[in-house]
């Protein structure tokens, strides 16, 4: 079994920056790809961006090119999330999601097999 928590939501105003963390634990996690999903109220929980275990391969929603960058520490199975030049329609729970591999679906919730408890992310404008 696998345990996700994620940390580091909060409030900001729209143009600031926020960043994220996903700690896993629980069993070794080689090859092991992680994701960011959001969820906004009324809303299915959407794909943000996905990093492969050893970091060479990474994908992102369009809606978020060029302001969030994600990262990872395989010493400390942690992924982190920079997000910059937030907007209003960025507020959502922040999800973790975990998975074996990367190829395939990665931007499908139903293909990540364990996860965080979720984190708030408030954007004002």
């Amino acid at each position: 079994q696998v345990q996700v928590v994620e940390s580091g939501g909060g409030l900001v105003q729209a143009g600031g920056s926020l960043r994220l963390s996903c700690a896993a634990s629980g069993r070794t996690l080689s090859d092991y790809a992680m994701a960011w999903f959001r969820q906004a109220p009324g809303k299915e929980r959407e794909f943000v961006l996905v990093i492969s275990w050893g970091g060479g391969n990474t994908a992102y929603a369009d809606s978020v090119k060029g302001r969030f960058t994600i990262s990872r520490d395989n010493a400390k199975n942690t992924m982190y999330l920079q997000m910059n030049k937030l907007k209003p329609e960025d507020t959502a729970v922040y999800y973790c999601g975990v998975r074996r591999g990367y190829s395939g679906r990665y931007y499908s919730p139903a293909e990540y097999e364990y996860w965080g408890q979720g984190t708030q992310v408030t954007v004002s404008s």
